[in-house]
């Protein structure tokens, strides 16, 4: 049996003279979580509305579950559960309704309705108030039963189009709870987000930039394949975060320099003399620094540091 949930190969939409996704190519393994990570208009909801059969492709190909993207549509739709950016429910209609109306669309009867109705409520601890106007209901609790309504047929792959957007940290730490339940059960799931704290909960994650993939691996080998330099936190005492940044960006021996918080995450060629260096320049303009310590780069790290060498590999 083949390992593979998904293949793509050299998969391309074009609209007019505007290419959307150019030539992208990845795996995902059935089971895993596999993260789709790029800026808003990077191309993601694009790829995933192809491989949903909901757009057909310029060029290149697929295969989802086993079923080609260009000749077997129908056949993927059945495969897979699918939710969008926005939630793909009513709110006109009840929580009981909506469960309802999902499941005859998946052609759910009887008691294998009932029986996955009770499971939806259940995820989105919406039992007890089934006659609710999803309208009304808080976003967390919709989040969830938007998923339970998108695998309420049991699909074997699910596509997630930045599920979490407009949600509570809360809720969204709760949501990927009940994505790792999925996974847990079998499930390949394959979701795109631009927040990057949720990639960590991905096995694998492919970055794409204005359509082409940059980077793939999983959050650790993308932080110790693509940034080989030191990274440093460097600790602001006096606030002045936004001076130090500015301090920092004018030195030619920073290779790069982000904010985080109240602290600066500055990629130096050497440990060393990178610490004393960013000690007298910060001094310099009068910022005074706590501590310095050597950290594993974030995914944010990595992925500014590709948007940037992309960049220029495009200016060249």
């Amino acid at each position: 049996m083949n390992d593979q949930a998904i293949e793509v190969f050299e998969l391309t939409k074009a609209f007019g003279r505007f290419t959307a996704v150019d030539h992208v190519s990845f795996t995902v393994r059935r089971g895993e979580i596999f993260g789709f990570l790029g800026a808003n208009g990077a191309g993601k909801s694009t790829t995933i509305r192809m491989l949903c059969g909901l757009l057909q492709p310029t060029s290149g190909s697929a295969t989802v579950a086993g079923y080609d993207i260009n000749t077997e549509t129908e056949l993927v739709k059945r495969h897979i559960g699918y939710m969008s950016q926005k939630f793909s429910l009513y709110d006109d209609l009840t929580v009981e309704q909506n469960i309802r109306f999902f499941g005859g669309v998946y052609g759910l009867t009887g008691v294998r309705l009932s029986e996955r109705m009770e499971w939806a409520l259940g995820i989105a601890d919406l039992k007890g108030r089934e006659h609710l106007l999803t309208r009304t209901l808080p976003g967390g609790w919709k989040q969830r039963l938007a998923l339970g309504c998108a695998v309420l047929h049991q699909p074997t792959i699910v596509f997630l189009d930045e599920p979490t957007g407009g949600v509570d940290p809360i809720s969204r730490r709760s949501f990927w709870e009940l994505i790792n339940q999925l996974s847990g059960e079998g499930v390949t799931v394959l979701v795109t987000t631009h927040f990057l704290d949720e990639a960590e909960y991905c096995n694998d994650i492919i970055m794409i930039n204005a359509g082409r993939l940059i980077a793939t691996g999983s959050p650790m080998e993308l932080k110790t394949r693509h940034i080989t330099s030191p990274m440093l936190e460097v600790t602001i005492r006096n606030g002045a975060v936004v001076d130090a940044l500015d301090a920092l960006r004018k030195e030619a021996w920073v290779l790069e320099c982000s904010v985080f918080g109240t602290h600066l995450h500055v990629m130096v060629r050497d440990e060393a003399s990178g610490r004393d260096a960013i000690t007298r320049t910060l001094a310099r303009n009068g910022i005074e620094v706590g501590q310095i310590i050597r950290i594993i780069p974030s995914l944010e790290d990595v992925f500014l540091f590709l948007l940037e060498e992309d960049a220029k590999a495009n200016a060249a």
